[in-house]
């Protein structure tokens, strides 16, 4: 191992390693994240101190020794002001899927080594086969090292869990088909009773099933699956209710869901849907629900989501189900947006894109150990990107917008795989690393032998965990405000148990005007718990300058399962965009007249071109939208057209009420084809009827510049079965194809409702350009769509000049149809020699046909000048196997060389 002099140091970027702990953090006296020389110590950090001028460029180890432990915070580079230390590592741990931290700062780890059984690196050994592990670790001296470990749980029904959530001698453990409930009922840090809280959820060993749990600022619990998950079930017996106490209908949610639940774990509510893995999320003081979601691979579409009410976030299409690779209207010129439909109506608008990645753990940091930057943001790791990062959001309208902050990335080490980050009672960070060269779609390079755990603080930090006295309602305050979740936990049930004696502590720190709102937050979120004294506490909420605390207000006074329409029209006129956007949400589901009024007046607010606000409106007229639309109509002065704010409510809206002014906006030759695709689309999300198919016909009698376009659009929103099987839908589908007949348009209507009166056409077309692209998609076309009868007579009733042509338009189509006939023409000596050479040549002109020569020449089938005409057709090929398969097929005597071959 190569040693260097500290002197060193002016080359660049310093990481300095505590000889000591172990830590890195950022040298003080350089800034920027671009370090690329780093000390380390050059003996196992926790038994010797190494002279402070020996250090060590971590590029000049070996990939052996990069693995080392000892060696692992000097791949990590760290943010300014921070530092990382190494809490624990392999072999106590192995494969850490997820993490909590509970009030006595000890990490609780799922050490997965099961997950994906028969992928990655393993060297079993009979305590890891034993099942999977549930794991406390301990740092007992405070330097910022896990000392004690205890395996609080192990057994064979632990397979692979994705999720853990620690409350007091309890554990919340997430792993489809199942989350299990332990309980420690000695106090030995063993779990002494299981039971199963939810069942019957699919996407076992699979990232996409159920995740982890969180403890919310309300006292309920939150969490989600990925689309595997598709179902769930008490574990208790009995049916699960929805928030209006129905029995749970998963058949009308798509795709990914979050849920919210109560502490029965009875009554679910589903918060978003159709995401495609969203795999943990978190949620903030005021009740503001985030995640991350995973993209499909390749597309660099990983996000970062609000997680609005009742939302749709556009994974599958609403209507069809189907993905976004899937050709409409409007598509999306990014794929980032294309692959979540972001320009669909009903489709909420994503808050950030990552890129490439696999997103995983996320929390919401509400401490003040961290630098400033990091307070109350998005903390959030991303496995495939190698990097732990904050997102600072800021309000944006109705919505929100974010950027990136790095906090840790392992730029030298690509075997940082965060998968999970918490917040410990001291306020530092704990990050969770699977540490291997592959996760997710790459498990086959899974190394399940290792795992570390590091905590990230200031320099120097200890790791000091402070302590409360919970049986005072002060001391549970005091929790209350802990950045840790496990303390909150244990504070909000200690202050519910104190009942109105916690209500002057709590009141004095929710009428606190200089305290951070969020903390403020948290105690009316208990004060709305206490009977007797909730209603005039909120009634000061709703009355706050902070709009925060106006929206902790009313999503409070919602969970009390009264009517809150009286308290949404106070905040109906507020000035701040957010709480008009929560006083819409409130309203889903609500059909009195009082909600009614109250959405016309959101929706007068409206101002155009905030897709958070419009969402939002949409979310509240759910169900509803025909008596609302109708009454937002009669305050409209004047053409409700007019106005931006007014042509995105017509574009949302979900009544047949609407498609008049869709139609005119489709039509409008003020503005350019291209901004008015989004209306074409919208009629995709109508309801079914002749209203609408009548309108659209309409369309295709007109005479616009853009006429061709626009009726094909027509066609296209009416719908397959409308044009197939309506006379009216008919005759337009003719006229617009006696005017297309030539063209790829003409093709493309062809392609999509298929009319066999067509036929004759396509064979028109196919025979006499089929040299030509045209020609080419018009016999692969016939021959989708007649039956073989009619090819054949075809065939047999042409000369054979037409019978050449109509075998070149099908010599690239390679399906087995074309191939069948292109082989039985060559090999039947029963048709003319120069049609069966072409047949033989052009059957290698695809992929597919390829192979089928090589395979005829193989078995001996062809002979002659068909065989020569054959090897011809492939002695070009793309594949080196193909044009060496037909060299060994040429015979070079001038004898066997038949020149009609080659004509």
């Amino acid at each position: 191992m190569r040693r260097i002099t500290s002197s060193l140091a002016v080359a660049g970027s310093i990481l300095s390693i505590s000889l000591l702990t172990g830590a890195y953090r950022s040298a003080p006296h350089f800034a920027g994240w671009q370090s690329t020389i780093a000390t380390v110590v050059t003996t196992p950090v926790d038994t010797t101190i190494v002279p402070a001028d020996t250090v060590v460029v971590y590029d000049s180890l070996s990939e052996r020794e990069k693995r080392f432990p000892e060696h692992a915070v000097a791949g990590l580079t760290v943010a300014n002001g921070l530092e990382a230390t190494l809490f624990a590592s392999e072999p106590t741990l192995s494969n850490p899927t997820s993490i909590d931290i509970d009030d006595r700062g000890r990490v609780w780890v799922c050490d997965a080594y099961g997950y994906r059984p028969g992928t990655g690196n393993r060297k079993a050994n009979k305590d890891k086969l034993a099942g999977d592990r549930i794991l406390i670790l301990e740092d007992t001296n405070g330097d910022g090292k896990a000392d004690k470990t205890k395996i609080f749980y192990q057994g064979p029904e632990l397979n692979a869990p994705l999720g853990i959530l620690v409350m007091g001698n309890k554990a919340l453990v997430s792993q489809s088909p199942n989350v299990w409930l332990f309980t420690d009922t000695d106090g030995d840090d063993k779990a002494d009773k299981k039971e199963i809280i939810f069942r019957g959820i699919r996407g076992v060993q699979n990232d996409h099933g159920v995740h982890a749990f969180v403890f919310g600022p309300d006292g309920k619990f939150y969490f989600n699956f990925g689309n595997e998950g598709r179902q769930l079930q008490s574990g208790r017996g009995g049916r699960l209710l929805d928030r209006w106490e129905r029995p749970f209908n998963f058949r009308q949610y798509k795709q990914g869901l979050v849920f919210r639940c109560d502490e029965d774990f009875r009554t679910i509510e589903v918060l978003g849907q159709n995401f495609r893995n969203p795999v943990e999320l978190a949620v903030d003081s005021y009740g503001t629900v985030w995640q991350s979601d995973h993209d499909e691979a390749g597309t660099e579409s990983v996000r970062i989501n609000y997680v609005m009410e009742s939302g749709n976030f556009g994974y599958v299409d609403e209507m069809k189900g189907t993905t976004w690779r899937v050709v409409r209207t409007n598509l999306e010129d990014e794929i980032s947006r294309r692959h979540w439909h972001q320009n669909d109506p009903g489709v909420v608008p994503n808050l950030l894109n990552t890129g490439s990645g696999q997103p995983t753990g996320i929390v919401v940091y509400e401490g003040v150990t961290l630098p400033r930057p990091f307070w109350d943001q998005l903390i959030h790791c991303d496995a495939g990107a190698n990097v732990v990062r904050s997102y600072p959001v800021q309000s944006d309208g109705a919505g929100y917008k974010a950027n990136m902050l790095p906090i840790v990335e392992g730029k030298r080490d690509k075997w940082f795989r965060p998968s999970d980050v918490c917040v410990a009672p001291d306020g530092s960070l704990i990050v969770a690393d699977l540490y291997d060269p592959g996760t997710g779609e790459e498990a086959s390079n899974t190394d399940l032998n290792r795992g570390r755990i590091y905590r990230i603080a200031p320099p120097k930090t200890p790791y000091k965990v402070p302590s409360y006295d919970y049986n005072s309602p002060e001391g549970a305050v005091a929790a209350l405000q802990n950045p840790n979740m496990s303390v909150r936990y244990k504070a909000w049930y200690a202050l519910l148990d104190h009942r109105r004696a916690a209500e002057p502590a709590l009141e004095n720190l929710f009428r606190s005007p200089t305290t951070n709102p969020r903390l403020r937050a948290r105690a009316l979120w208990v004060l709305n718990k206490i009977e007797g004294v909730h209603r005039r506490h909120l009634e000061v909420a709703f009355r706050e300058i902070n709009p925060n605390l106006s929206i902790t207000a009313l999503r409070a006074v919602r969970q009390r399962n009264s009517d809150p329409t009286e308290y949404i029209k106070l905040l109906t006129g507020h000035r701040d965009p957010q709480v008009r956007r929560e006083c819409a949400l409130a309203i889903n589901h609500n059909h009195t007249y009082e909600a009614e009024h109250v959405w016309v007046q959101l929706a007068r607010q409206y101002k155009g071109n905030d897709r958070w606000y419009l969402e939002a409106l949409g979310v509240g007229a759910e169900g509803q939208w025909d008596r609302l639309f109708e009454a937002w109509l009669r305050t409209q002065k004047g053409d409700p057209l007019a106005t931006p704010a007014g042509r995105d409510i017509v574009w949302r809206a979900r009544t047949n009420q609407a498609i008049p002014y869709l139609s005119a906006l489709a039509t409008d030759t003020s503005s350019s084809l291209k901004e008015r695709l989004r209306y074409f689309r919208a009629f995709d999300f109508l309801p079914r009827g002749y209203e609408k198919s009548l309108a659209l016909l309409k369309m295709t009698e007109g005479n616009a510049p853009e006429q061709t376009e626009i009726s094909k659009l027509a066609l296209w929103h009416m719908g397959r079965e409308f044009v197939r099987d309506s006379y009216q839908g008919r005759q337009a589908l003719q006229r617009l194809l006696n005017k297309t007949y030539g063209t790829s348009d003409y093709i493309e209507l062809v392609s999509r409702y298929e009319p066999d009166y067509e036929n004759d056409r396509l064979f028109r077309l196919a025979t006499t350009r089929p040299n030509a692209d045209i020609g080419r998609d018009a016999g692969r076309q016939l021959l989708k769509q007649a039956d073989e009868s009619y090819f054949w007579d075809k065939f047999y009733n042409s000369d054979d000049d037409t019978k050449t042509a109509l075998l070149a338009s099908i010599k690239g189509v390679g399906s087995r149809e074309s191939l069948t006939i292109l082989a039985k023409i060559a090999v039947d000596p029963s048709y003319p020699g120069k049609v069966r050479r072409s047949a033989a040549r052009f059957m290698g002109g695809s992929w597919e046909g390829e192979d089928t020569v090589v395979n005829l020449l193989n078995s001996g089938r062809l002979h002659g000048d068909i065989k020569a005409a054959a090897i011809d057709g492939i002695s070009n090929a793309f594949r080196k196997e193909i044009r060496d398969a037909a060299d060994k097929y040429i015979e070079f005597t001038e004898a066997s060389v038949d020149k009609k071959a080659f004509e």
